[in-house]
């Protein structure tokens, strides 16, 4: 606790300086840079692609989110048992399809831009968050929700004040799997013109400028490492709640 508790604030530490001052750096990524090149990125500003990534990922994030959410409430009402071979088929488009292939794929139909990766990273994240949400909803106890009936709750209040606060911490966990998965992801983006750290990389690999690779990679890698630590404790603090 008391390692985390100090490299915690160490890796944002590093990744806003990474991020807001990236000159402070210049010593460590020169001897990676071509002779008589360029060091530190300046095309775009290492801050707006980083926000511009995260705005990326989070969209398609909420979106997958609600999809599988919604999906797996269905699935497992009774009404929608039959429909879960289909929703399992749905959600499994985006593994099964390369991310290049998918982006390849939505550019003659949305252009060049934030869209097509939009739709990318929104179908790679439909499953973890599906079949977590799927397990939550399928493993309630017995119990708690035979007193939900007994007290006179309806489906749909069930559904709000008992079965989903109790899903959250499970459904949380694939949420989280499915984000850091976007964000790597995420950075394939910059072939198809889309505003994000991959520009940054991909600069490097054409210019060959190895500085550039490390950069772009570092700052994407701190962000899924705090964003993923982030995200474990509020399930454990949820998990801790629904334990009291």
């Amino acid at each position: 606790m008391k390692i985390g508790m100090i490299l915690r604030p160490a890796l944002i530490a590093l990744l806003l300086a990474l991020v807001v001052r990236p000159d402070w750096f210049v010593p460590v990524f020169a001897p990676l840079a071509p002779e008589g090149g360029p060091v530190i990125y300046q095309r775009a500003s290492l801050l707006s692609l980083s926000l511009s990534h995260l705005g990326l990922v989070l969209m398609a994030s909420l979106a997958a989110t609600f999809v599988a959410v919604t999906l797996a409430i269905f699935v497992t009402r009774p009404a929608g048992a039959a429909f879960r071979p289909l929703s399992r088929t749905i959600t499994n488009i985006g593994q099964t399809f390369p991310p290049v292939a998918v982006l390849a794929l939505a550019v003659p139909a949305l252009g060049f831009g934030a869209g097509p990766t939009l739709v990318a990273l929104f179908l790679y994240g439909l499953l973890p968050i599906f079949e977590n949400a799927i397990t939550a909803l399928s493993t309630l106890p017995p119990a708690t929700m035979e007193a939900a009936r007994g007290i006179g709750l309806s489906r749909w209040q069930r559904l709000v004040r008992v079965e989903l606060p109790l899903a959250l911490p499970v459904t949380l966990t694939g949420i989280r799997l499915s984000v850091v998965i976007a964000l790597g992801t995420a950075t394939i983006g910059s072939t198809v013109a889309a505003r994000t750290l991959g520009e940054v990389i991909i600069a490097g690999l054409l210019t060959n400028n190895t500085a550039f690779v490390l950069q772009g990679g570092l700052i994407v890698g701190l962000f899924a490492v705090l964003i993923y630590d982030a995200m474990v404790l509020l399930e454990r603090h949820l998990a801790r709640r629904m334990g009291g």
